[in-house]
């Protein structure tokens, strides 16, 4: 492991590397000191048999004397030297004082010598290394590796992979400059260390360098930044892989802490209604889509076709094995509230589609939320709003405020396709990260397509205040209805193929899995 030191030559340091570099030691030199830092060619190196002490007995020998008569005539250089330190390792020395040019020009007098140019300061590249930089409000941490910065993460997002590039040093020498770039978008990214005491939210927690953020698309970050060699376990390995370019490579942490669902249900391949509860599997009706399941896995909200235009919200309770019929009519799409007190859904009086509230249980005390027609209904964010689109805007319907809305398209940019069959669902832990399954206008080669439309199907995240999209499956995966876990790390979607599958990655696109046969999966607990 290399550690940087910062180191400053004394005075009769300078004056031995002065000597030195005059040419006054001969191949004797003076042995007086057991070691001394010795500067050469722009770096520290430790050497013996250089006086380090004057006052030493071995300074005293004949030789020594010889020497002491060569700094007198150099003494004007000695001082200017003592004048001006020089520092090394981390810091940018001082640049030399030379005598102040002479009237009239400059020019020089015949037959008067003229001093020897102070010989250049030694310019450092090192930086510091395996220190994690970190703030509150918001809470973030960035990891700066042996490459440079490699990891941001943000508390209620997943963690970014950053791409190290450029290292610089103020001349100050006590500050660098960390570029990088979003390895999910390709954005700017810059980190700023600067040798200082730094204190960020607890008093008691102080840190040796200040830091500073700055993200292309989420802003700045302050705060301050500790060396933490223990949380690089793959330092220890660099030498071991040094002969494999692909072992080198900044690899992601593994997500932990996840929970596999214990609750779930979802479409089977032969359109049957199944509920999943602690391993036991069960058939809960012959047909339906649209599913929604309670938080404590205990009910299931499903629709069903009837004859004509007509269908039906069916709630099916675990509990009791039943079904019962909330509503029959033009309705459609139902979703539980975060606290299962409630029931958003859709209905039609013929011509447009409008949301609707109501009490769990309580379709005669239904209420409109929405004035105006939407496509699509999309769950709810928090226990008060109601997430719908149309083909121009995405709404947040409010039950206790005015609605509010931001244009689809800066949602969707311009590489997915605005369809009515699409997902947007909010992160169950943060409603400003959304998730959104949409077509693929433009897929690229490798990307499976649909066979009627031609374009591909993906998940990604958008995030509303940033305005940061990145995808999120896999650019080889047809994906379509992807749904959050309720531990908000996890996305389950169907994968079509040619017979529909349903597959799982955590939140950063890692961790593809094929999890069982069948579609529209939901997550209850």
């Amino acid at each position: 492991m290399r550690v940087e030191y910062f180191a400053f030559l004394s005075p009769c340091q300078v004056f031995s590397y002065f000597v030195r570099l005059q040419g006054a030691v001969n191949e004797g030199g003076l042995a007086c000191g057991k070691q001394a830092v010795a500067l050469q060619m722009g770096r520290i190196a430790f050497a013996e048999g250089i006086c380090c002490n004057p006052s030493s007995g071995d300074c005293q020998r004949p030789e020594a004397n010889m020497f002491r008569e060569k700094v007198r005539r150099l003494r004007w250089v000695w001082m200017v030297l003592l004048a001006n330190p020089i520092s090394v390792l981390g810091q940018t020395p001082a640049k030399p004082t030379g005598p102040a040019p002479a009237a009239g020009g400059g020019a020089k007098k015949p037959g008067v010598p003229q001093a020897a140019p102070a010989p250049a300061a030694p310019q450092s590249k090192h930086f510091p290394i395996l220190l994690v930089a970190s703030g509150v409000e918001p809470q973030w941490s960035v990891r700066i590796g042996m490459k440079g910065a490699e990891r941001l993460e943000r508390a209620g997002y997943p963690p970014i992979t950053l791409e190290p590039g450029e290292i610089s040093a103020d001349d100050s020498g006590t500050a660098w400059t960390y570029r990088a770039k979003d390895a999910g978008t390709g954005g700017d990214v810059t980190v700023r260390l600067s040798r200082e005491a730094c204190t960020e939210g607890s008093a008691q927690t102080k840190s040796s360098f200040r830091a500073v953020v700055t993200h292309a698309q989420i802003g700045i970050l302050n705060g301050c930044a500790k060396i933490a060699a223990e949380e690089f376990p793959e330092f220890k390995q660099k030498n071991l892989d040094d002969g494999d370019p692909e072992k080198k490579k900044v690899v992601p942490p593994a997500i932990t802490g996840f929970k596999p669902p214990v609750a779930m249900a979802f479409i089977d391949a032969t359109g049957k209604v199944v509920l999943v509860r602690s391993g036991v599997t069960k058939i809960v009706a012959p047909a339906g889509y649209q599913l929604s399941l309670s938080h404590d896995g205990k009910r299931l909200l499903f629709t069903r076709d009837e004859q004509g235009k007509d269908r039906t919200i069916e709630l099916y309770d675990a509990v009791s094995g039943k079904s019962t019929e909330l509503m029959r009519g033009l309705v459609q799409r139902a979703f539980w509230s975060p606290d299962d007190s409630r029931i958003a859904f859709m209905r039609s009086t013929g011509q447009d589609w409008t949301v609707w509230t109501m009490p769990a249980g309580a379709p005669d005390k239904a209420l409109q939320l929405s004035t105006s027609g939407v496509w699509a209904l999309h769950g709810w964010t928090d226990a008060h709003t109601v997430l719908a689109s149309d083909d121009t805007k995405l709404y947040f319907l409010r039950t206790e405020s005015p609605p509010t809305s931001t244009a689809i398209r800066e949602v969707y940019g311009d590489a997915y396709e605005v369809m009515s069959s699409d997902t947007i669902r909010a992160n169950p832990a943060n409603p400003d990260l959304l998730m959104v399954t949409a077509y693929v206008s433009h897929p690229k080669a490798g990307m499976p397509t649909d066979a009627h439309t031609g374009m591909g199907g993906a998940a990604f995240l958008y995030e509303l205040k940033s305005k940061r999209r990145v995808d999120v499956t896999p650019a080889n995966v047809f994906a379509q209805d992807a749904e959050w876990s309720r531990d908000a790390i996890q996305i389950f979607f169907t994968n079509p193929e040619k017979a529909p599958v349903i597959c799982r990655v955590f939140w950063d696109g890692s961790g593809y899995k094929r999890v069982r046969a069948g579609s529209d999966l939901v997550v209850g607990e």
